[in-house]
């Protein structure tokens, strides 16, 4: 007889490069009020992942701690109050971002409007890929930038992670999408919905857009491309920054005409914006990319080509067949 109060996981033996991640049998966890179990099929890989594996990152309180945040699976079980599932429904989210979630496992809980209804278009794998990324294109562009029809947005790392997928809801939106990326992604970005498409090892954005030609910047890279996209927006537009980084741009303040918001913008488990991705998806007007899948126990692969830095799309781990 299977042992049903124990599970697969991996977590990080200690904080350090990829060769720390150990897989571990831990105790499952058990769903509390308004809380559902589900049994993980997928777990996307993101680069807080890695992030977090080298220095411990924020929000880790697990004993031990177990990485990841995108799931995709079936529910196991609800807790008191449940009433948006049931066992046996498929769904996929983020549970518990920035706190620990532990997705890098065969089961994980969480709130249950954490999560959405996986789209039947979808398989685990792809949805795996979508949570994170999803919403946190989703979160800047509509939410915090409001992008609408016929508005300039660049985006900058267009053919990663979130960059793909915000290259396609900008396009949706009705927006002229510039992005940024390797000649060689060009291709597929077009096929995504961008429009221009800027080479950034030969050419300097700044110089071929020029002062105040887009309403919206979506910068996914840090450093100074915040810094410097300040002079590509109108007067008035928004620049939304990613990752967390201390070349953050202020913002802007009276009679500066570069910008009326900028800064720092950390997505947030959101149901509203998960069932919006979702129906995306659904329709088939959003797909996540999945350019590689390792088995659960390969974890450390995953994150050694992660950090190389050249994914298109998302990597994802298989933790069951299904």
């Amino acid at each position: 007889m299977s042992d049903t109060t124990t599970m697969r996981a991996i977590s990080p033996a200690s904080w350090g490069g990829p060769e720390v991640l150990t897989a571990v049998t831990i105790e499952r966890p058990t769903p509390g009020p308004t809380e559902i179990l589900v049994r993980v099929y997928a777990a996307g890989v993101n680069p807080i992942d890695w992030k977090t594996r080298a220095t411990g990152g924020f929000g880790m309180h697990g004993e031990p701690p177990v990485l990841g945040y995108d799931v995709s699976g079936v529910v196991e079980a609800v807790g008191v109050g449940v009433t948006l599932f049931q066992p046996g429904d498929e769904v996929f989210g983020m549970p518990e971002f920035p706190r620990q979630a532990g997705g890098y496992a065969e089961y994980v809980t969480g709130p249950a409007r954490h999560f959405a209804a996986k789209p039947a278009t979808l398989s685990h794998i792809e949805a795996a890929a979508l949570p994170l990324a999803g919403l946190t294109a989703w979160q800047a562009l509509v939410e915090t930038a409001g992008l609408s029809g016929g508005q300039r947005v660049l985006i900058h790392a267009a053919s990663g992670g979130v960059g793909h997928l915000a290259v396609q809801i900008a396009a949706v939106r009705g927006a002229h999408v510039i992005g940024t990326a390797r000649e060689e992604k060009h291709a597929m970005l077009k096929e995504l919905g961008a429009h221009e498409l800027i080479d950034y090892t030969r050419q300097d954005f700044a110089e071929v857009l020029g002062r105040g030609s887009v309403d919206v910047v979506v910068d996914a890279i840090g450093g100074d491309y915040g810094t410097r996209s300040l002079s590509v927006l109108r007067d008035g537009g928004t620049l939304v920054t990613l990752p967390l980084s201390d070349e953050v741009p202020p913002p802007a303040g009276d009679g500066d005409p570069r910008s009326s918001r900028s800064g720092f913008t950390l997505v947030e488990p959101d149901s509203t914006g998960m069932r919006a991705i979702a129906a995306l998806a659904a329709e088939g007007r959003l797909r996540p990319l999945v350019e590689s899948v390792f088995p659960l126990g390969r974890a450390a692969d995953a994150h050694r080509q992660g950090e190389a830095g050249r994914t298109r799309g998302k990597i994802v781990l298989s933790v069951r067949e299904g």
